[in-house]
């Protein structure tokens, strides 16, 4: 059977890759490292295949239409799409997709109650380009994108996504194959892009994310993190932290809810509160 050996929730900021130059030093240097700890992980680890689950940012959906949560079917992507590549600074990638896995995904999830979306084409932003060319910059894995709707209400809820995440760790435990495979949701932390908070980073409300995913009671989590408090975050920005609930999910389905703080940095240049979360799952899964 398939093993989940690490589960993570990254930032996925365009301004780490865009304008990084606008932060001080000191912040791009932290940042860096940040990512690069994350990549040093992913070496050690060695995945075949990553599941994501990140923001649309409604790049593939209208607004008056937004799945929950949408997997990509496809054996092949591709990214970033044309409008991104400028303004994310991120050269043009190929990543192999895995449609046997995403097709389970989409057939289990639906026999235990969890109706996904499905899509054979996906346009890709920054909520994928900017972890996978720190993380996996070589692109040598297989990806399964889950595109989710964390801005337009009505939004799923934190614990629609902790069990969302359960299931996943579910399915892939059950995948008749011996890969090695990470969740990474991506997306936050306090931002508000092109709205009141563009220039400010909660500091204070990223702490207390990251805090709550470290202390790993889920069920405080389900009580705390409501859409309402999502938005003192960021309207518009910090709703994508729910796509970090789905990686929390997965690890409490596996015995380890609690999350390592890997790194976080505010940086107001680069728009957002920077960070990382990550669960070690390998030893409870071999």
């Amino acid at each position: 059977m398939a093993q989940l050996v690490a589960s993570l929730g990254i930032a996925h900021a365009p301004g780490v890759t865009g304008w990084p130059d606008r932060a001080p030093q000191e912040q791009r240097d932290a940042v860096i490292a940040g990512y690069q700890e994350f990549h040093r992980r992913m070496e050690e680890l060695k995945p075949d295949v990553v599941i994501g689950v990140a923001n649309d940012h409604l790049l593939n959906f209208p607004m008056s239409n937004v799945p929950d949560f949408c997997i990509g079917l496809a054996d092949q992507w591709q990214g970033p799409a044309p409008w991104f590549r400028d303004w994310l600074n991120v050269a043009d990638y190929q990543v192999k997709g895995h449609r046997e896995l995403a097709r389970t995904l989409v057939r289990e999830s639906a026999r235990a109650g969890i109706n996904h979306a499905f899509a054979e084409e996906l346009l890709f932003d920054d909520n994928w380009s900017v972890p996978l060319k720190f993380l996996f910059p070589e692109y040598d894995i297989r990806f399964v994108p889950i595109h989710m709707n964390p801005i337009v209400p009505p939004v799923p809820s934190a614990a629609r996504c902790i069990e969302v995440g359960r299931q996943i760790a579910r399915i892939v435990q059950a995948f008749p194959s011996d890969e090695r495979v990470v969740l990474m949701g991506t997306g936050g932390l306090s931002h508000d892009p092109g709205g009141l908070d563009y220039f400010e980073v909660h500091e204070e409300f990223d702490r207390w994310f990251m805090g709550l995913l470290e202390q790993g009671d889920v069920d405080k989590v389900v009580r705390e993190v409501t859409f309402e408090k999502l938005l003192t975050g960021g309207d518009g920005g910090a709703g994508e932290l729910l796509a970090w609930l789905v990686a929390m999910g997965a690890a409490a389905e596996l015995g380890r809810p609690q999350a390592e703080s890997v790194f976080y940095v505010p940086s107001v240049p680069m728009r957002c509160g920077m960070g990382g979360s990550f669960w070690a799952l390998e030893e409870v899964t071999a």
